[in-house]
Order: structure tokens, then sequence, then C-alpha cells
């Protein structure tokens, strides 16, 4: 039977958002302490998390894939001196004119997510800070959770001010996926 997982956004909920611009280099990567504490509650409740990004950057020149892969190892290998990990990373690296099928607000990364790893997409949740990963995560049959300012409107289930809140939500939410 195909299990539930949790979806990650990354800039903005993995490590702070770097504002308008990218994330270039692993120096400008900040771990949220609220995505960790986030984490921790997931993997408690026996699921599994994955991260799914946009990276335009890599398109736009700004950073290579390899540059990118090094900053996901880096993270990973923050993530495990934590006492946690994400069982996969997806990204799409195209640019938003490209109209590729992985790009959020569109699902192709949680399908690809699901068949590379057996997850049933309507028992799992997507937590992202933009309304574009809320519309992936619906389309894909995901519920949501919106990180941002409580005056901004969104589609999500929960709306949060910050990822320090998102940790109680999963622990009252998720039922225990064995």
């Amino acid at each position: 039977m195909d299990k539930p997982c949790i979806f990650f956004d990354r800039d903005g909920i993995v490590n702070e958002s770097p504002g308008p611009g990218y994330v270039e280099r692993w120096e400008d990567f900040h771990l949220q302490p609220g995505f960790v504490a986030a984490l921790r509650t997931v993997a408690a409740k026996g699921y599994p998390a994955v991260i799914i990004t946009n990276q335009q950057g890599v398109a736009k020149g700004l950073y290579s894939e390899e540059e990118l892969a090094g900053i996901h190892g880096n993270m990973r290998a923050q993530l495990r001196a934590h006492g946690v990990d994400v069982l996969d990373i997806f990204q799409c690296t195209h640019f938003a004119s490209d109209n590729c099928h992985c790009r959020k607000p569109k699902a192709g990364m949680f399908h690809d997510a699901a068949k590379k790893h057996g997850l049933d997409l309507l028992r799992s949740w997507m937590i992202g800070d933009s309304e574009k990963d809320v519309e992936a995560g619906r389309l894909a049959g995901c519920k949501t959770i919106r990180v941002c300012p409580l005056d901004e409107g969104t589609k999500a289930e929960f709306h949060v001010e910050s990822m320090d809140e998102v940790a109680a939500i999963l622990e009252k939410e998720l039922k225990p996926c064995g």
C-alpha cells in the first residue's frame, strides 16, 4: 500500500527566504529551526518527507546543478546532525516560461515523487510559503499549509505566520503512519 508523505517547499520553509533573489551559495543557506521541529514531528508520526522546489536560478546561470546538489548535500548533512533527514529532493531547474510539467504551480514533481517512492498523494500534505505551493499541492490532491503573513489570502486548509507554528499543526492533524 502506498504511504502518505509530507512535502515541503525549500526557500522560506526549509531555509530562510533569500527574498527576491536566490540561494546561490551554501553560505547563504540558513536552516530554519521551525523546519527541523516540523521534520521531527513528521518522522515521529512515521511519514517520509520530500522537498519540492523550483530552482530557476540554474536556468538563469546563477548557479549550476552541481552547485545546487552541493547545497542540498550540505543541507542533508546539517539535517542528519539534528537527527532528521528527508527521503528525497525534487527540483525544477527550468525557466518559468518553459511551461514544463514539473514547475510549481503544476504538480509534476509530486507525481514523479509518488511514482518513484510509492506515495499516496491523496493522504499527503504540502507545506509552502506561496500560493504556487498551495496550488501545486492541491492539484496533486494534498492537504496544504501556507506559511506567510496572515493578511495574505490563501486557499490552503491551514494558514500560519511562521514555520515555528507548523510542528504543532502536524502534531495535532497527522495520524500515526506505520
